[in-house]
């Protein structure tokens, strides 16, 4: 009996797995989790690197003049922040996606302030709506979770 009860449960565990790898809203959930994952992450290392941009131009003057560690360190504080926010989604996406969110209109109003990037402001909101349905979507594609599921449902034996 047992052996049955173990089988059914791992068909039902097969049979997830397969949809969640084949449903459109699995496959949406992973895209928004890798590019979660490495745009922060990119972007925090590069707050050290600048190849892509020279990240200082964009930090709103009365920030930086709050700042006590001045505007460049505060930009390497920042990338530091970024850096933790990609691991943060990478390990635990439900929660790391509404801190990418936070953050993200945290950026939008230091945009705002600095008065000269309107453009980027509106881009990290349409980013920030993404981190958003990547949390939604983690309430229903976090793997931890869905086994939880199907051990709570199992018998005792």
């Amino acid at each position: 009996m047992a052996n049955v009860i173990q089988t059914g449960a791992s068909d039902l565990t097969s049979t997830l797995d397969t949809w969640a790898e084949t449903s459109p809203a699995h496959q949406a959930f992973r895209i928004l989790h890798v590019g979660f994952v490495v745009a922060p992450t990119l972007a925090g290392l590069d707050k050290f690197a600048h190849v892509l941009t020279n990240w200082d131009k964009y930090l709103a003057p009365p920030i930086a003049r709050l700042s006590p560690i001045g505007g460049h360190g505060l930009m390497l504080a920042v990338g530091v922040v970024e850096l933790a926010a990609g691991l943060l989604v990478a390990l635990r996406p439900k929660l790391g996606a509404y801190v990418v969110a936070a953050w993200l209109w945290a950026i939008i109003v230091n945009l705002l302030l600095a008065r000269n990037f309107y453009d980027v402001a509106l881009r990290d909101f349409g980013l920030s709506l993404g981190a958003l349905a990547l949390a939604r979507l983690a309430t229903v594609f976090d793997r931890r979770k869905m086994i939880e599921g199907i051990r709570r449902r199992e018998p005792a034996v």
